[in-house]
């Protein structure tokens, strides 16, 4: 028979995996210990390691389990027993229930130091590096208004826009995303209308919006106010693009974030992998007597071509295919390659990529990264090729969440 739960504050014994197969619904009270890569808290409870969900460091928490993992227990806050001094209340009544942020509970401070943590983890845990003392990290202009990028789910029969709800492919109908530029909200506010009026393209599952400095481009377009593309100046340069193309969200850090991958870089050529429509390219072009960029989309590669052609500058090319294939078949062609730059997705770059960088010895390479951990595992694999990690510096392009821009520079041991 299974026990009764005792009456609060006292927490309810364990049910044992043996009666409970999954060991979900099990409560326990924990204490947070700190962040982890993911933005999960860390806790210990009933000989498990339980990883709670918008969790602050410090916090004493009833939480229940959802899902277990081996010895990894996956669990929701019940109730907050005693709040961690960092704890603040989440201004978004979509918190919780959105899937986008998970860091509101945190002061921004709070958020700052834990990114911090996070990337020292992946390094020692996963890259086996020593990370340096001090890492520093430049924090947003705007901690909120400040997303210039999003992609908002829409459901016809339940008349539904906004992101998707943790965990689900249910629509969370949001009126308000506090962490959007003005420009963008003013959008999405006009597309709920036309929504409630039924004036959206039917088939439209999601809609790709992003703001620059002439207005806000939508895919799918939903009328003549939804130009084709937009553009954007970053110090020097400017650049071209669409909701289709990838473009950092947080234009506020891109001219400290360009500044500091090309810094100090020069010489005969230079490859800027994953370029998008070359964010790096041009500013490399300045740099080096010939450069390469290499691109995925097509769409991307095409803008890519066109900014460098309006810049004016001939010493850039740009190559469409995808990256550890392209190195692969022309690595003979490059060599020798003073500078790398790439800028690989989320799941960091392919086993073919690292493969054609190492072969090409370049003495310099700029790693910039939106994940520590996917970052420390391509370290790992560089590090054991002579390279070592020369400096590293993060940017908090992505404020409210988890996410952090990490930017690894390396040089060649020489033999």
């Amino acid at each position: 028979m299974r026990k009764r739960k005792r009456p609060r504050p006292a927490p309810p014994p364990p049910v044992s995996d043996e009666r409970r197969p999954e060991g979900a619904g099990v409560e326990y009270e924990v204490e947070v210990e700190r962040i982890l890569p993911g933005g999960m808290g860390l806790a210990h409870a009933g000989g498990r390691t339980v990883l709670v969900a918008l969790a602050a460091t410090g916090d004493r928490l009833r939480v229940r389990v959802e899902s277990v993992r081996g010895a990894v227990a996956f669990a929701s806050i019940v109730e907050i027993l005693a709040p961690s001094p960092v704890r603040v209340a989440p201004p978004c009544p979509y918190f919780g229930r959105c899937g986008g942020c998970d860091f509101q509970q945190l002061t921004y401070e709070a958020q700052l130091a834990s990114k911090v943590e996070i990337i020292r983890d992946c390094l020692r845990r996963i890259a086996r590096i020593e990370p340096p003392a001090d890492i520093h990290i430049t924090p947003a202009p705007d901690p909120w208004r400040y997303r210039s990028r999003a992609g908002w789910q829409f459901d016809a029969h339940t008349e539904t826009l906004g992101y998707y709800q943790r965990g689900s492919h249910r629509v969370c109908d949001v009126q308000e995303c506090p962490v959007v530029v003005p420009a963008l909200q003013e959008r999405l506010s006009n597309l709920r209308a036309e929504m409630h009026a039924h004036a959206l393209p039917p088939r439209a599952h999601e809609f790709q919006a992003a703001a620059g400095d002439e207005g806000v481009t939508l895919a799918p377009p939903v009328n003549a106010h939804d130009a084709h593309e937009n553009s954007l100046r970053i110090g020097d340069e400017h650049y071209r693009f669409d909701a289709d193309c990838f473009f950092q969200i947080n234009h506020d850090l891109l001219e400290p974030l360009v500044r500091d991958a090309t810094r100090d870089a020069h010489g005969n050529l230079a490859l800027d992998l994953y370029c998008g429509v070359g964010l790096f390219t041009l500013p490399l072009a300045r740099r080096f007597s010939s450069v390469v960029g290499v691109e995925g989309n097509p769409s991307a590669s095409r803008y890519a071509r066109r900014n460098l052609d309006r810049a004016g500058l001939a010493n850039a090319r740009i190559e469409t295919g995808s990256v550890g294939p392209w190195l692969k078949h022309h690595a003979a062609e490059l060599a020798p390659a003073d500078f790398v730059l790439l800028d690989p997705p989320r799941a960091g770059a392919e086993p073919e990529t690292l493969e054609g960088i190492v072969a090409l010895q370049p003495p310099r390479i700029t790693y910039v990264s939106c994940d520590p951990a996917t970052l420390a595992r391509d370290l790992r694999t560089l590090t054991a090729h002579g390279y070592r990690l020369h400096s590293l510096a993060a940017f908090d392009m992505f404020p409210q969440t988890h996410h952090v821009e990490t930017l690894a520079q390396l040089t060649l041991l020489m033999p």
